[in-house]
């Protein structure tokens, strides 16, 4: 087990590494950040001097070094547009993300675990039918649309809910948070509702379709031979097993909706990573979309290292050696 974790956590390190000349080649290839850092007016020394400092006269590959060098120390560079360290700014908008994508996942869960396991148990009556058809429109309606007509019915002509901001925080563990306060919760609710929309339906059919593969299996059909309850066998033996590949989209998902949550944080001005890195591409700044994109790879790295550990609890015979 351990030399399985010691080899898995080589190859992610790998994974970095590669992930690090990727993203150092794409950013550098979108736009020229001189254009926006110096006045058109400057004149060439001024020009030169500036260029020297954030050492854009330097050959890519040295240019990488010094990033690889910054990298290992946690330095991305100071923002061009802000000044200030990039990696900085991007860690003060993390616990807006990360409590919008908290809840979100929160929400698909809650509400597609139990619709989806209904539906794959009871496939036969309206209610499922009803449920999977609704989950469809999970799939099918844009995030941004839906975004828009959550604010014009809750917000506009309801008035119920707030549309934009975060709303007043209460500090927890040295964080602003604003599920913590009545009026913050309230301004949560829409965006995450939003985020966790397509989620939500991922889950419900993956969990159907889990139910339905397990439930014909040997070793149902003997649990009830045998008098099990319905209740434990629906708890133990068919729960037990469609976890598997609930848990890879769970830990999958988690790291998409702290990637892609850019459109919601937009559409409710939500203070998050997402809408960071949105003005970060629009202005060419390049430290803060050079320290945002490593951060979603290490993400991404970690979730799946988390995921394989799961595997092997969840079901002893998926070994790590295998899967290497």
């Amino acid at each position: 087990m351990v030399t399985s974790i010691i080899r898995r956590l080589i190859q992610a390190l790998f994974v970095i590494l590669a992930m690090t000349i990727i993203v150092f080649i794409g950013v550098n290839v979108i736009g020229n950040p001189v254009d926006i850092l110096i006045n058109p007016d400057a004149n060439q020394a001024e020009r030169a001097r500036v260029i020297a400092h954030y050492g854009l006269d330097q050959p890519i590959w040295k240019q990488y070094l010094m990033f690889l060098q910054g990298l290992l120390h946690g330095d991305f560079g100071d923002s061009f547009v802000y000044g200030r360290p990039a990696l900085g700014l991007i860690l003060e908008r993390m616990p807006a993300t990360l409590e919008l994508a908290i809840t979100a996942l929160g929400i698909a869960l809650v509400v597609g675990l139990p619709l989806g396991l209904y539906a794959g148990l009871y496939p036969k009556r309206v209610s499922s039918k009803l449920i999977m058809s609704a989950s469809i429109l999970g799939f099918s309606l844009p995030t941004f649309w839906v975004g828009l007509m959550l604010i014009m019915v809750f917000s506009v002509e309801l008035g119920w809910l707030p549309t934009n901001g975060r709303g007043p925080t209460m500090e927890l563990l040295g964080t602003q948070w604003s599920f913590l306060t009545g009026e913050g919760l309230r301004h949560l609710l829409l965006p995450a509702f939003n985020l966790a929309l397509f989620k939500t339906s991922l889950i419900l059919r993956l969990t159907r379709a889990g139910v339905q593969e397990v439930l014909p299996q040997d070793y149902i059909k003997f649990a009830r031979a045998k008098g099990v309850r319905e209740g434990r066998i629906i708890g133990v033996h068919v729960l037990k097993n469609l976890m598997i590949p609930v848990v890879t989209i769970i830990g999958l998902e988690f790291g998409s909706l702290i990637a892609f949550s850019v459109v919601t944080e937009s559409i409710f001005a939500w203070p998050g990573m997402g809408k960071l890195i949105i003005d970060s591409i629009n202005l060419l700044d390049r430290p803060v979309i050079v320290a945002y994109l490593m951060m979603m790879v290490v993400l991404f790295v970690v979730l799946n290292f988390i995921i394989d550990i799961c595997y092997t609890i969840l079901d002893p015979r998926v070994r790590l050696d295998a899967k290497a």
